[in-house]
């Protein structure tokens, strides 16, 4: 007698699809290796397209226009900035030629920029001298700022300027031009510029004292205290009131101007003047 025995699911053999997963390694590892390709074909386009940039002939700077410039000519520019010239446009280190022109005295700011395909723009703002500050036995050309231009000399003959002292101060390590009185000094001269022929007569200012400009006129001894505003009222005052005040005081040292309603003179002692700090004196008269 045979007995069947019922199957036992456990032990059944299951049945097994062949798996895919192989396959799919495959096709991940191929579209991997594509990516991989392509960006390599990039990367070395790119590199080849820099490469070619650079070394491209139309790409060099060729040409260099100066603008804004009066006492630098556009050689002396171009000589500050040499090595510029024949440098690819799109490389060029602007910010270190600009550093270069900086460095010459006549140079208050520039600004370099690239126009493509070939050339360089260079925009120049030149100081502009406001006096001449004396130093020792030698004069100087300075701005406004108290920035020292240059010696003063023959090529600078075309200069009308007054000549400014009290411009040094001592500190600690040196000499130096105080930058306050610098600017005491740039303010009066902007004052009188409205009236042209007042300004003209402006020979001397001391500037010793940073709150009180000292002023002498062409042809007039007389020491004029302007203070640090309202110069070219005080210094039309004077001008209106010299051939009263002379008729009364034929020598005068100083003229303190810095009051409102009055003016104190000083009688002076004869034989002629430089400009310079005075301080007022007992002696003064009140007008």
């Amino acid at each position: 007698m045979s007995v069947k025995a019922a199957t036992d699911k456990n032990f059944r053999r299951a049945v097994v699809k062949p798996a895919k997963r192989k396959r799919g390694r495959v096709w991940l590892s191929w579209r991997t290796a594509r990516v991989v390709l392509a960006a390599g074909l990039v990367l070395y386009a790119g590199h080849r397209g820099a490469r070619l940039v650079a070394t491209a002939g139309v790409l060099q700077v060729r040409h260099i226009a100066v603008r804004g410039n009066v006492r630098l000519s556009a050689g002396e520019v171009a000589a500050l900035i040499d090595g510029l010239r024949g440098s690819n446009i799109l490389a060029a280190d602007l910010k270190g030629y600009r550093r270069r022109l900086l460095e010459s005295p006549w140079v208050a700011d520039v600004a370099l920029r690239r126009v493509l395909p070939s050339t360089i723009e260079v925009f120049v703002s030149e100081r502009r001298p406001v006096g001449l500050s004396r130093m020792g036995d030698q004069l100087y050309l300075v701005d406004r700022t108290g920035t020292v231009i240059g010696e003063f000399g023959p090529q600078y003959a075309e200069f009308d300027l007054p000549i400014i002292d009290g411009l040094m101060r001592a500190p600690s390590k040196g000499p130096a031009l105080d930058g306050q009185r610098a600017e005491l000094a740039a303010r009066l001269l902007e004052a009188v510029a409205a009236r042209k022929d007042l300004a003209a007569r402006v020979s001397q200012i001391d500037v010793s004292d940073a709150h009180d400009a000292v002023v002498l006129l062409e042809g007039d001894p007389a020491l004029l205290h302007v203070g640090e505003d309202r110069f070219l009222e005080r210094l039309q005052s004077y001008v209106d009131l010299a051939p009263a005040l002379r008729e009364r005081v034929a020598d005068i040292d100083y003229v303190d101007l810095r009051f409102d309603r009055h003016l104190y003179v000083r009688p002076g002692e004869g034989g002629g003047r430089t400009a310079g700090p005075a301080g007022r004196s007992p002696a003064a008269k009140r007008f």
